[in-house]
């Protein structure tokens, strides 16, 4: 055969491999778009959420109880000094009136701390029982959504494993077509795969038929002269004319 008969030949056989290949495309494609992988992906995906937030809840509770250890403490140690304050100021009371200013200002000061400590303490309370509400609230919707998600994936998994023998074998079916393709053409195919789903087009007249744009004069005398097979520059489509 001569060269433009060996590229039509070799055309054919890289047509007819991307046609096996686009379909088995489709049909992993179909696979990845059925409605019941989409819903248990989102589950999944709220399951791991709701997770994640009753850790953060679990973890700023920790912390808010700890503060609340830590306010304890300040409160016991500032009522034991206010108590030994008045009994000081009964046994022995201010000698003058700076001194009665004084301890009357030290007693001042702890009541007004104990007050802060005592507000930030209920305050802190609050917001650790709203949280603690709000991970019962979480744990319930999560129990619901992991019984339907359970219940899904027994039912898709039978699903999915059909499907992927499917897939193999329309891999397989398009893998034989490979056969009597040049090594270098099916390596070039490949690589151009990585880029554009579909790595070859037809030539229509002087236009790529993948990104329709013009083809250069000159590789088109080259791609007509059988001398070799062509790419489009825009695209990098390897063009056939069948």
């Amino acid at each position: 055969m001569n060269h433009k008969e060996v590229r039509m030949e070799q055309t054919e056989l890289l047509w007819q491999y991307q046609q096996a290949d686009m379909a088995a495309d489709a049909f992993e494609t179909e696979i990845k778009r059925n409605p019941n992988r989409l819903q248990l992906k989102k589950n999944r995906e709220f399951l791991v959420e709701q997770q994640n937030a009753v850790k953060r809840m679990e973890q700023e509770v920790a912390e808010m109880l700890d503060r609340v250890d830590v306010i304890k403490v300040a409160i016991s140690r500032m009522e034991d000094q206010l108590s030994a304050l008045q009994k000081r100021m009964e046994a022995t009371p201010p000698a003058d009136l700076k001194q009665a200013q004084d301890m009357s200002r030290d007693a001042q000061k702890l009541l007004s701390d104990l007050t802060d400590y005592e507000q930030e303490m209920k305050r802190i309370q609050k917001d650790a029982a709203d949280r603690d509400r709000m991970e019962k609230d979480i744990r319930v919707k999560y129990a619901k959504v992991k019984a339907a998600y359970d219940k899904q994936k027994v039912e898709y998994e039978a699903l999915y494993k059909e499907q992927m023998k499917g897939l193999e074998q329309k891999r397989a079916e398009a893998e034989k077509k490979t056969e009597g393709i040049d090594p270098e053409l099916l390596a070039k195919y490949r690589a151009i795969k990585q880029h554009c789903a579909r790595p070859i087009a037809k030539l229509y007249g002087d236009q790529c038929g993948g990104c329709n744009m013009n083809i250069p004069q000159a590789s088109l005398r080259a791609f007509k002269s059988g001398a070799k097979m062509i790419e489009c520059e825009n695209c990098g489509r390897m063009l056939i004319q069948l």
